[in-house]
C-alpha cells in the first residue's frame, strides 16, 4: 500500500515539475536512463501449478467480476454498518453473496470438516473403546476377504500419493514465499531507484534541451557571419544567368577586336610583300620585252623567211608580265588604322571592370548588413538569457526534494512493512511448515502400514496367528487414524483462512488487475470523489473534468511515453509559453526584415566600352570581300610559265638565220630563264612564299569568321547589355528581397526546428514514465500476486486437497487394519462347514 501511495504521489509531483518545461534543438537525440527493473515476471515452472489453482478457483466462482458492487462498496466506503439501512444496500449484500457462494460453499465445507472431524474422532474413539466401531479384536473369515484386502490397500496406497503430490504442491508454495519474499527487498529497491532515476532525469533533460538552444543559436551565428556569401551569394546565383553570359560575350568580342587587328596586320604585310614581289617580277619581264621588241625592229625580221617567225615571237611578248591579280591586293591601312582607334580603350579591362563589379555583391551585402547582424545576434543571446530565466522559474528543485523526502519516507515505511512482512512470513512459513510435517506424518504410517501390511501378511496363518510385521502394519494404519482425528482439522482451519483471502484476492484484485477492469472501477466518474468527475484529473491537474483516466496512463507508461502527454500536462501548464520562443522569432523576424540592401552602382560596361563595340562593328572589315581577296591570293606570280617561254623562245631562235637576232632570241631566253630561276622560283619554293600564302588565308579566315554578321552581332549584345543593366537597376530590388525573405526564413527555421524538438521531445520522449508503469506491476503482479497470492492459493490447494483425501483414507485404513493385526478371537468351523 506504502508503495502504491508512493506512485500516485510520484504522479502528482511530476505534474508539478514537468508541467514547465520546454525547449530543443535541432537534430539531437534526447539522452535517456537506464533502468534496472525488468518490465516482465515469470515464475518460473511452478506457474504450471498457479495456472491449474486458477483454473479450480474459476470452476468454485466463475461470475464476472462485479463492477457493480465494487463501485457500490467504493461509494459507501467499505461500511458495513449501513448496509441495513436502505433496500438498495440488501440488494448489494445479496448480489455479493451470489457473487460469493462458491467460496461460501466452500468455506461452509470445511467449516463443517473442522466442527464435524474432532466430534466424530470422539466418538469413534468412545464407540472403539467399547469394543464397538471395529474395537473388538475379532474377525469373521469372509470368503472375499484376500480381493476385499487387496481393494483397500490399493485405494488407500492412490490416496496416499494423491496426498502426497498436495503435500508437495504445499511444500512447494512454502518455499516459493519465503523464496520470493527474501528478494522482494531487492525488487522494491530497484523499483525505488528507478522512480528516482525517473525523478532526477527531469531535470537534466530539461538542462539538455535548454543547451540546444545554445547549438542553434551558434547554427544561426554562423550563418549570419556568413551573409555574405549565403545572403550575397544567393542574389549573385540569381542574376548570373542573366549577367555572365552578356559578359561573356563582349569578352569574346574584345578578344576578337584584338585578333581582328593583328589578322589585318598580317594580312596587310602579306599582301605588300605580294605585291613587292609581283611588281619586281613585272618589271624584269618588261625590261625583257622592251629588248625583245627593239631586236624584232630591226631589219632583219623584213626578210621573208624570217618575218612570220618575227611576227610569231612579237604576239607571244604579250605573256611577259606578271600576275596583275596580285598587283590589285588591296592595302588594309583604313579598317587597321580603324581598329587601332577602337583599341586606344582597353574592352577587355572595361569587361573585367564589369565582373569585379558583379561580384563584388557578397562584400557588399556583409557591409551593409554589419549592424543589422550585430542586432540580430544581441536578440538571440537576449532570447537564450530569457530560455535560462524560464527554466529556473520553473519549481524543479522544490518538487524534487519534495519527492525525495517522500521519497524516503516510503522507503523507510516500507523497509518496516517488509521487516514485519519477514517476521509473518517466519510465523506462517513455521505453521505451512507444521501442517504439511503433520499430513506428511500421517501419510507416513499409512505408508508404513501397508509396507509393513502387504509384506508381512500371509495368507496361511488365521487372524490369531498373524505374524510381527503384519500385526505392526495394522499399528501403523490404525495410528495414521488417531493422527488424521487430531490433527486433520487443525489443519483445515488453516486452509479455510487461507482460501477465503487468496480466493478473493486473485479474483478481485489480481484478475482485475491483469485484464485492466481495476482501473475501469477506479475510473468510474465521481467514485472516488463526488465532486470530481476523474479523480486523477483532480488530483494531477487539479481539473477534475479533463478525461485523464487511471487506464489510459498505466496505458501509456507501460508504452514508455512521456510523463507531459500521459498526465496531459498541457492543461496545466504551456510549455511554449514558458519559454516564450515565439514572441521572439517575431522578433527575430521583424530584425531580419529590416535588412536593407542596396546594390546600385553595377555598371556592366561602360559607354566607352559601348561606344568601342559600336566603332568595331563601324570598322568595315564587314564590308571586305575576302572570297575575292582569298582567291587572288592564291593565284600564281606571272601569266605564263616563263620556263617554258624561253625554251620555246630557244624553240623559235634557232629557226632564225644567224645573226645578230638570233643572237639576241637565245640571249633574252636566257635573261628570262634567269628571271624565272633568281625571282619566280624562289617566291614559289621558299617557305617564305608559302608562309606568306597561308598566313594571308588564316587571316583571311580569321577576317571572315569575325566579320560575319558583326552588326548584327554587336546590336544583339548591346541590347542584351542593356536589357541585363536594366533589370539589375529596377528590378534587382525584388531579387534581394526575395532572398532576403529565403535567409530570413532560413535563420527563422532553425528555431522554428528547434520549437518542433521540444515540443515532441517534452510530449512523448522526455522523462518517459514506464518506471511508474512497472512500479505498479511489480506492486501488484509481483509482490501481491506472483509472490504471496498465487503461493498462499497453491498451499491452500494443496494442503485442502490432501486433508480431504484423508478422510475416505481413513475409514479405508480402519477397514484394512482389520487384516493386518493380530486377532485375540476368531471363529472356528468344522471341516465340513469351512469354505
Amino acid at each position: 500500500m506504502a508503495l502504491l501511495f508512493g506512485i500516485l504521489l510520484l504522479l502528482g509531483l511530476c505534474g508539478n515539475i514537468i508541467s514547465e518545461n520546454t525547449s530543443e534543438a535541432l537534430d539531437y537525440e534526447l539522452p535517456t536512463s537506464k533502468y534496472e527493473t525488468e518490465d516482465t515476471y515469470s515464475p518460473g515452472p511452478i506457474s504450471v501449478l498457479f495456472q491449474m489453482v486458477r483454473i479450480f478457483i474459476y470452476i468454485v466462482q466463475p461470475g464476472d467480476f462485479p463492477e457493480d458492487s465494487i463501485r457500490k462498496l467504493i461509494r459507501n466506503k467499505f461500511e458495513v454498518s449501513t448496509v441495513y439501512d436502505e433496500p438498495e444496500n440488501i440488494v448489494l449484500i445479496l448480489k455479493i453473496a451470489h457473487y460469493e457462494i462458491g467460496v461460501i460453499l466452500c468455506v461452509i465445507l470445511g467449516v463443517l470438516f473442522i466442527i464435524l472431524l474432532p466430534v466424530v474422532g470422539c466418538i469413534f474413539a468412545i464407540c472403539r473403546c467399547c469394543n464397538k466401531c471395529g474395537g473388538k479384536m475379532h474377525q469373521r473369515p469372509k470368503e472375499n476377504a484376500p480381493f476385499q484386502r487387496r481393494c483397500l490397500a490399493i485405494s488407500l496406497l492412490v490416496i496416499c500419493v494423491l496426498v502426497s503430490i498436495g503435500i508437495i504442491y504445499g511444500f512447494a508454495a512454502n518455499h516459493h514465499v519465503r523464496h520470493r519474499i527474501r528478494k522482494s527487498q531487492k525488487l522494491i529497491d530497484s523499483n525505488l531507484k528507478d522512480l528516482r532515476t525517473l525523478v532526477n532525469e527531469a531535470p537534466q533533460q530539461i538542462d539538455y534541451i535548454v543547451d540546444q538552444f545554445n547549438t542553434t543559436k551558434e547554427k544561426a551565428f554562423l550563418d549570419l557571419d556568413n551573409i555574405h556569401s549565403l545572403l550575397g551569394g544567393g542574389i549573385l546565383e540569381r542574376l548570373k544567368p542573366k549577367v555572365i553570359p552578356v559578359l561573356d560575350e563582349i569578352q569574346v568580342m574584345a578578344k576578337a577586336i584584338k585578333e581582328t587587328k593583328v589578322a589585318l596586320e598580317n594580312m596587310n604585310q602579306n599582301f605588300k610583300s605580294l605585291r613587292d614581289g609581283s611588281q619586281q617580277l613585272s618589271n624584269s619581264l618588261s625590261a625583257v620585252k622592251q629588248n625583245m621588241q627593239n631586236s624584232l625592229q630591226g631589219p632583219e625580221c623584213l626578210l621573208p623567211q624570217v618575218s612570220d617567225i618575227c611576227k610569231n615571237i612579237e604576239s607571244s611578248l604579250s605573256q611577259l608580265e606578271g600576275n596583275p591579280e596580285l598587283s590589285k591586293l588591296p592595302s588594309m591601312d583604313t579598317e587597321l588604322q580603324n581598329i587601332n582607334n577602337v583599341l586606344r580603350n582597353d574592352l577587355d579591362a572595361m569587361v573585367q571592370k564589369g565582373y569585379q563589379s558583379f561580384n563584388d555583391i557578397p562584400k557588399r551585402v556583409q557591409v551593409q548588413t554589419t549592424n543589422i547582424v550585430a542586432e540580430i545576434k544581441k536578440l538571440l543571446n537576449t532570447v537564450g538569457s530569457n530560455v535560462k530565466d524560464a527554466t529556473k522559474d520553473i519549481p524543479i528543485q522544490k518538487s524534487l526534494s519534495e519527492f525525495n523526502s517522500h521519497m524516503d519516507e516510503i522507503e523507510k515505511e516500507i523497509k518496516q512493512k517488509l521487516h514485519r512482512a519477514e517476521e509473518v512470513d517466519s510465523y506462517w512459513w513455521l505453521c505451512s511448515l507444521i501442517s504439511c510435517f503433520l499430513l506428511l506424518l500421517i501419510v507416513i504410517f499409512f505408508y508404513l502400514g501397508l509396507l509393513c501390511g502387504v509384506y508381512g501378511y500371509d495368507k496361511h496363518t488365521t487372524p490369531t496367528t498373524r505374524g510381527f510385521v503384519s500385526n505392526t502394519g495394522g499399528i501403523f494404519l490404525m495410528v495414521g487414524v488417531g493422527f488424521c482425528f487430531l490433527f486433520c482439522w487443525i489443519v483445515m482451519i488453516l486452509v479455510v483462512l487461507s482460501f477465503v483471502p487468496g480466493v478473493n484476492m486473485e479474483k478481485l484484485i489480481c484478475e482485475p488487475y491483469a485484464n485492466g477492469k481495476i482501473f475501469q472501477i477506479l475510473d468510474t466518474p465521481y467514485l472516488l470523489n463526488k465532486e470530481w468527475k476523474y479523480y486523477i484529473s483532480g488530483m494531477v491537474l487539479k481539473k477534475p473534468d479533463i478525461e485523464l483516466t487511471f487506464e489510459q496512463i498505466y496505458s501509456d507508461c507501460k508504452n514508455n511515453r512521456g510523463i507531459y502527454s500521459t498526465l496531459q500536462l498541457e492543461n496545466r501548464f504551456n510549455i511554449s509559453e514558458s519559454l516564450d520562443i515565439h514572441k521572439h522569432t517575431d522578433n527575430i523576424n521583424n530584425q531580419l526584415e529590416r535588412l536593407d540592401i542596396k546594390l546600385g552602382g553595377i555598371v556592366l560596361l561602360n559607354e566607352e566600352g559601348k561606344n568601342n563595340l559600336k566603332e568595331f562593328s563601324n570598322s568595315g572589315i564587314d564590308n571586305i570581300d575576302y572570297d575575292t581577296l582569298l582567291a587572288q591570293s592564291k593565284t600564281s606570280p606571272g601569266k605564263v610559265n616563263l620556263l617554258s617561254f624561253s625554251y620555246d623562245l630557244d624553240t623559235k631562235a634557232d629557226r632564225l638565220p644567224p645573226g645578230q637576232l638570233k643572237q639576241s632570241m637565245k640571249s633574252e631566253a636566257q635573261t628570262i630563264r634567269k628571271i624565272h630561276q633568281d625571282q619566280v622560283l624562289p617566291m614559289e619554293k621558299t617557305q617564305k612564299y608559302v608562309k606568306v600564302r597561308v598566313d594571308v588565308q588564316k587571316n583571311i579566315k580569321i577576317l571572315q569568321r569575325t566579320s560575319g554578321g558583326l552588326k548584327e552581332k554587336v546590336s544583339k549584345i548591346l541590347q542584351s547589355l542593356d536589357s541585363v543593366q536594366v533589370f539589375i537597376t529596377n528590378d534587382i530590388s525584388s531579387v534581394i528581397v526575395e532572398e532576403t525573405k529565403k535567409f530570413a526564413k532560413k535563420i527563422l527555421r532553425y528555431f522554428e526546428h528547434y520549437l518542433e524538438w521540444v515540443e515532441l521531445a517534452v510530449t512523448e520522449k522526455m522523462v518517459p514514465c514506464k518506471p511508474v508503469a512497472t512500479a505498479m506491476d511489480s506492486a501488484f503482479k509481483v509482490i501481491l500476486c506472483g509472490f504471496i497470492v498465487d503461493p498462499l492459493n497453491l498451499f491452500w490447494f494443496g494442503i485442502g486437497k490432501a486433508t480431504f483425501l484423508l478422510l475416505p483414507a481413513l475409514i479405508i485404513a480402519v477397514k484394512l487394519a482389520k487384516h493386518y493385526r493380530r486377532m485375540e478371537s476368531e471363529d472356528v468351523y468344522e471341516d465340513s462347514l469351512q469354505y
